[in-house]
């Protein structure tokens, strides 16, 4: 497939890219960054100015596209993921207007443009626990893309207001359109650089719902989307199979979640992020897991004793 990918130079896109590409597709990285990858064209585009995302989507991409002399060729899909990706890096309407208009433009042109599928990156966010003030949990565990989304925070709001605003776009065009609430990214260097701290201190993690979502099996559910036809507007949770932390999930209900209420007995480490949205209607198969990684082992007994 022809991929416009927007935001492939940031931590959860270039290992999404880096996978599509070994999938056989043909991305185009647009984002204000180049990404370098010798089998991706890099544009740089500014997705807050629509002109630039309507030119952009209907473009070559590359040199060798010109030599079949029959026109630019369409893209197969748009993945979205370029966003100012947290709270505290801007303030927090100039956060709020970037996430949002930028995605508006990229729906509109994509529709406009006859683009049949887009994918877009929501988030854990949205459903108030990672930056509220102060501790708020959930309604009930696991969440699953049922729960309420009423967060407190700009990036989060955004977040809601995106997935609004792509359920528009498909009641107009009736195009797939699939949003990615993405739980917390983690990077295969970062097992060991990050993890034995959430060993030490579950309460750590107790922000992201004590999941995650290793930077790899993302790109896998990218994939699996791009692969999946006719679901027309859906939203899907995107975690690991197991938590974060190394006690069990029932003492992890016990320590952080008493008196919510259980939807379902849990598997010994089963995550508090239901995926199985993902896993029954596109073919999610998260395949990689901290508890796999030597390094995080060798810092504590009871990650081996409890596998």
């Amino acid at each position: 497939m022809r991929i416009f990918f927007t935001g492939g130079s940031g931590k959860a896109g270039r290992h999404a890219v880096r996978h599509l590409v070994d999938c056989g597709h043909r991305v185009t990285n647009a984002d204000l960054v180049p990404l370098g990858h010798p089998d991706v064209a890099d544009l740089r585009v500014d997705l807050t100015d629509s002109g630039q995302v309507v030119n952009a989507l209907s473009s070559y991409a590359r040199h060798d596209e010109l030599e079949p002399g029959t026109g630019v060729p369409r893209y197969d899909a748009v993945v979205h993921f370029a966003a100012v990706p947290a709270i505290l890096i801007r303030p927090d309407n100039e956060t709020y207007r970037v996430n949002v208009q930028s995605t508006y433009n990229v729906l509109d042109a994509a529709v406009r443009l006859g683009i049949p599928k887009v994918i877009f990156a929501s988030s854990e966010t949205t459903y108030g626990v990672c930056f509220a003030d102060g501790e708020v949990r959930p309604e009930y565990v696991p969440i699953d893309e049922d729960h309420s989304t009423v967060p407190e925070d700009s990036y989060a709001m955004s977040k809601v207001v995106n997935e609004a605003t792509a359920r528009s776009f498909h009641a107009r065009s009736g195009i797939d359109i699939y949003g990615l609430r993405i739980n917390n990214v983690i990077e295969p260097h970062e097992y060991a650089t990050k993890f034995p701290a959430f060993v030490a201190d579950p309460a750590l993690r107790r922000r992201n719902i004590f999941a995650y979502i290793d930077a790899r099996d993302l790109g896998h559910m990218v994939d699996c989307c791009l692969c999946t036809d006719g679901l027309g507007y859906e939203v899907f949770n995107v975690s690991n199979d197991d938590t974060s932390v190394a006690i069990t999930s029932a003492e992890v209900y016990e320590r952080f979640y008493d008196g919510v209420p259980l939807r379902r007995e849990l598997d010994r480490f089963e995550s508090f992020y239901a995926n199985d949205k993902a896993k029954q209607l596109v073919g999610f198969m998260p395949r990689h897991g901290w508890r796999d990684i030597d390094a995080i082992n060798a810092n504590d007994n009871t990650v081996d004793s409890e596998r």
